[in-house]
């Protein structure tokens, strides 16, 4: 079975022995007997794309694999897995992630670049889109990056922030009772303004968490396998194995 992998920038394994260094034309094995998807064996993904979703580096590898041979619905676990070619792909990998947020739609139409309402997570894609092609340097993109990371992080606390005081002082108000408003508002306010701020945290986390989910979830598979293809190919993958 032909499938992808990625490894580590240092292109060791990412686990088990970590001095591995995995080299074109390898062929590792693992013991038949205790495969375990996501626990023991040798992994790969039959799609790139969802090989993607489990890379720890920018290190592509298409790779066969081989002997036994457990598989899921995004990942398979093999007792052998040889590689066959492989390729530093940071750049493509950059340009596709710019890509991804340019053009993976919302079901409103809309695509995610349309959520980036304020200009400095904008930036930051265009400052990576020349990063990738050596026309902006690593302090601009870091500075770019932080930038955007603010303005997500205060986005996410200011709805976190609004969200968690409405729904504890409702909770609050309901407690109380009709009877005992009154007398109850004072302290179950207090009560509330304190259930807010710890809510507000864990919820600006969740937040930021979830929205990374949520556009992973409505991405376009079909057209995001097609441009993955393209810059795999750009990094040196042989066009007759990019099926």
């Amino acid at each position: 079975m032909l499938a992808w992998h990625f490894l580590p920038s240092d292109g060791r394994l990412q686990f088990g022995d970590r001095r591995t260094l995995v080299k074109v034309g390898q062929t590792l094995r693992r013991n038949p007997a205790k495969l375990n998807l996501c626990y023991y064996g040798l992994h790969a993904s039959v799609r790139p794309i969802d090989a993607l979703g489990y890379a720890p580096g920018p290190i592509v590898c298409r790779v066969r694999l081989s002997g036994t041979i457990i598989e899921s619905d995004n990942k398979v676990v093999a007792s052998r897995r040889t590689v066959l070619w492989m390729a530093n792909a940071e750049r493509e990998l950059r340009l596709f992630a710019c890509w991804s947020v340019r053009n993976t739609p919302l079901a409103d139409g809309r695509t995610v670049w349309d959520l980036l309402a304020d200009k400095r997570s904008q930036t930051a894609v265009e400052v990576a889109e020349r990063y990738a092609d050596g026309l902006a340097t690593y302090d601009e993109l870091a500075a770019a990056w932080g930038a955007a990371w603010g303005a997500a992080w205060g986005a996410a606390w200011g709805a976190a922030r609004d969200a968690a005081w409405g729904a504890a002082r409702d909770a609050a108000r309901d407690a109380a009772g009709a009877a005992a408003r009154d007398a109850a508002w004072g302290a179950a306010g207090a009560a509330a303004g304190a259930a807010a701020g710890a809510a507000a945290r864990a919820a600006a986390r969740a937040a930021a968490r979830d929205a990374a989910r949520a556009a992973a979830r409505d991405a376009a598979r079909d057209a995001q396998r097609t441009r993955m293809l393209v810059l795999l190919h750009e990094a040196g993958a042989p066009k007759e194995i990019l099926t």
